[in-house]
């Protein structure tokens, strides 16, 4: 073979960042040391990989394209080489690259990262955010293991392994009329101004609870951003909805928020474990799985009450 593993280690950490420097911050390794792996690679391969921009980093040719593509696998393989030796002695060993949904991410990231450490020190987890569609794209090209995301449909060759059910609640300023009741219709909310969560799923999933119950809300405002939603409620803007209740019950400017259960029979978000059917499961990976279902399943997501 006239090129080695680690000059093709490079070579994606190089695409993938899109810059040498970066490259060589993520592996380490000098940038003389990657430039000269990405000029040997070219010249075995006898096609430019790279498209050199001045002062604004490295593009993919096509032919870096495909390479890229085949040198992923390459480098997967070889991963999966070596945790099949190591599961041979029963150690779990190598990076497992999670990809998690947007809103769960700054609840279980944390927690994943720490109690994967901690049991297995010679293993090493990778949690990504995303939305839906780019997280199952990931996941079906093999560049993540494990989805984390909410129950829909998804392809016949990703299965779904549920952990936890989260209820709807509504969230409002402590100042509002309907902050004395422990639970609400979403009837009464129609006339209130709404501060839709607009995120790909989630916006969709809100409406539908109003379409459910016969209702339509009155939508003052579209956010991106559930921490911005609480920090609008809580100033008196209008009420939200959500399914993971924090333990910090106040904004992130710290002023307090009301919380109300909904008297509606309202579908929950179920959330939980996502992989690619048939595939054979890495050890370091189903270590990984055997985790979140030991630590997550039928509870509170982290951080939640």
């Amino acid at each position: 073979m006239k090129f080695s593993l680690r000059q093709i280690e490079y070579f994606v950490a190089t695409a993938e960042t899109g810059s040498i420097v970066q490259a060589s911050r993520q592996i380490p390794i000098s940038q003389p040391a990657i430039s000269a792996a990405i000029a040997h690679l070219e010249n075995v391969f006898g096609v430019s990989l790279f498209i050199r921009h001045h002062a604004q980093g490295l593009s993919l040719t096509p032919e870096g394209r495909m390479v890229l593509q085949e040198a992923r696998g390459l480098l997967s393989q070889a991963q999966e080489l070596g945790s099949s030796l190591n599961g041979m002695l029963g150690r779990v060993q190598g990076e497992v690259i999670v990809g998690c949904m947007t809103t769960l991410f700054p609840l279980l990231a944390p927690d994943l990262i720490q109690n994967f450490s901690a049991t297995y020190p010679e293993a090493r987890l990778r949690v990504i955010a995303g939305h839906h569609e780019e997280l199952t794209e990931k996941l079906r090209d093999g560049e993540v293991s494990v989805m984390i995301g909410y129950n829909m449909p998804m392809p016949q060759a990703i299965s779904f392994q549920p952990l936890s059910a989260l209820p709807p609640y509504v969230f409002t300023s402590v100042d509002h009329p309907l902050a004395r009741m422990d639970h609400v219709r979403l009837e009464d909310l129609v006339d209130e101004p709404f501060l839709l969560l607009d995120l790909p799923f989630s916006r969709d999933y809100f409406l539908q609870l109003f379409s459910s119950a016969g209702v339509a809300p009155r939508i003052a405002g579209h956010y991106p951003s559930m921490d911005v939603i609480r920090s609008l409620a809580a100033r008196g803007v209008g009420f939200g909805l959500g399914n993971a209740r924090p333990r910090n019950q106040n904004a992130l400017d710290d002023k307090p928020l009301a919380y109300l259960g909904l008297e509606d029979e309202c579908a929950p978000l179920i959330y939980g474990l996502f992989t690619v059917t048939g595939q054979r499961i890495p050890l370091r990976v189903s270590a990984f799985l055997d985790m979140c279902v030991e630590n997550l399943s039928n509870r509170n997501l982290p951080g939640t009450i």
